[in-house]
């Protein structure tokens, strides 16, 4: 599934408890990820993915869901 593994992705980049990561979580309120955190974070799922995200959609994503969301309408 798209969520456990993205899931795993903000585990192993923000070090966050896996319990806490929601589908709804805000990246920045509620999993304290700052602007080079969510850079990191896209890129980290833009490997494990073989995906690429573009700039102008990688600055819309704000929840966990977003990056889910993104992947699922990709195909993944």
């Amino acid at each position: 599934m798209i969520f456990d593994k993205v899931k795993d992705i903000i585990v192993e980049e923000l070090g966050i408890e896996e319990d806490k990561i929601l589908m709804d979580s805000n990246l920045s309120e509620d999993l304290g990820a700052d602007s080079l955190d969510a850079i990191e974070l896209i890129m980290a799922v833009e490997e494990a993915f073989d995906i690429e995200i573009p700039d102008n959609e990688a600055t819309k994503i704000r929840l966990v869901s977003d990056i889910v969301k993104f992947l699922e309408e990709a195909g993944k």
